[in-house]
């Protein structure tokens, strides 16, 4: 019993190179995300919020043209 408690601390208190490894994955992720959300945004008030509504506005016409 005691080996095995020997084994379980020193695996537990070992310090291990990648624990922190996570939370700066899930920084990268977010900071891709808000990346990502800062350059719809801008590209939606430089003119593509009239593309996409010109998009839809298309796509309801093909669909009601259809029936």
């Amino acid at each position: 019993m005691t080996r095995i408690a020997i084994r379980l601390h020193s695996w537990w208190t070992t310090p291990r190179p990648d624990r922190g490894q996570a939370t700066a994955e899930y920084a990268l992720v977010l900071l891709g995300a808000a990346m990502v959300g800062l350059i719809l945004i801008g590209w939606a008030s430089g003119g593509g919020a009239g593309k996409i509504a010109s998009l839809l506005d298309r796509a309801v016409d093909a669909v009601m043209g259809a029936f």
